[in-house]
């Protein structure tokens, strides 16, 4: 099969008018030559004939991702996973009627948090894999940050056979090391490095909180992602002042729940879900 650089443009656009973000493309070379994840993880031990992974991301809207824990944050979350899975099997669908053989793997790939929290990885990474496609870098909070969008970006990978010109990875690394994202933890899951822009991530009390908040139809916490200073997404919504903001959140609604600086916030979170923080 033949690819190049036409292959990939025409792949490209096709994405993007079926709705994704940003696109990237990784030689699944590049899993060997980083070395990062054990050899069962990466394309090639999934589907053998894999050549090329291609990386779709979907935008999460900054002003909905700011009122979590929510239901309306919970459903934003669930319609950008439908609609990742959906793109990706267009896109196989798609690139098999070009004569190029391809698989996709689904957004998630666990069955629940209770079957995480017993085998703490997914058979694929996407974070990893959008990395290596150029998309965009880890920071502190383990997600990977793009210059668009910050963290607040959801990712679904295709495989296939084409062997098709990659994009360059991301060398300079998109986490400034501010720390917000520790600070804000609500249950100090995240721990900062001075050796590294990927923090050291604790994952059980990460996944308990989660838990409670599936529990509470508020799944998923995603404050990490709320919070992150980085993305273009930012100026787009117009944003000042905001890392005060979120630093003061968590004590000044302790202080006063209708703190007028979180009025919009808290008024999503008193309705539509068990909000256990938030009773009407």
């Amino acid at each position: 099969m033949t690819g190049g650089s036409e292959l990939r443009n025409k792949i490209r656009q096709y994405c993007l008018d079926a709705g994704a973000d940003i696109v990237g493309f990784a030689p699944v070379e590049r899993w060997n030559e980083i070395n990062e994840c054990p050899v069962e993880f990466r394309p090639q031990s999934l589907w053998e004939p894999a050549r090329t992974v291609i990386v779709l991301g979907v935008a999460m809207p900054l002003p909905i991702v700011e009122t979590t824990p929510s239901i309306l944050h919970k459903e934003m979350y669930d319609t950008a996973n439908r609609t990742l899975d959906t793109m990706a099997y267009n896109l196989v669908r798609y690139l098999n009627r070009l004569g190029h053989a391809s698989y996709f793997f689904v957004r998630d790939g666990f069955g629940s948090l209770r079957l995480l929290k017993d085998r703490p990885a997914a058979a694929f990474n996407h974070i990893t894999a959008a990395k290596y496609a150029g998309l965009g870098t880890v920071g502190v909070n383990n997600c990977l940050l793009t210059p668009e969008f910050g963290p607040r970006v959801r990712f679904v990978s295709v495989f296939t056979e084409a062997v098709l010109e990659p994009d360059p990875m991301v060398e300079k690394e998109l986490c400034i090391k501010c720390g917000t994202c520790a600070k804000c933890c609500p249950v100090n899951a995240l721990v900062m490095k001075e050796d590294s822009y990927k923090g050291e991530f604790i994952l059980l009390p990460c996944l308990e909180r989660h838990q409670e908040l599936t529990a509470d139809k508020a799944y998923p916490c995603g404050i990490c992602t709320k919070v992150c200073p980085v993305g273009k997404d930012r100026r787009l919504y117009k944003q000042k002042g905001f890392l005060k903001k979120y630093l003061e959140e968590a004590e000044a609604l302790k202080t006063n729940p209708d703190d007028p600086r979180y009025k919009s916030w808290t008024h999503v979170r008193k309705y539509g879900s068990w909000n256990k923080d938030f009773p009407r």
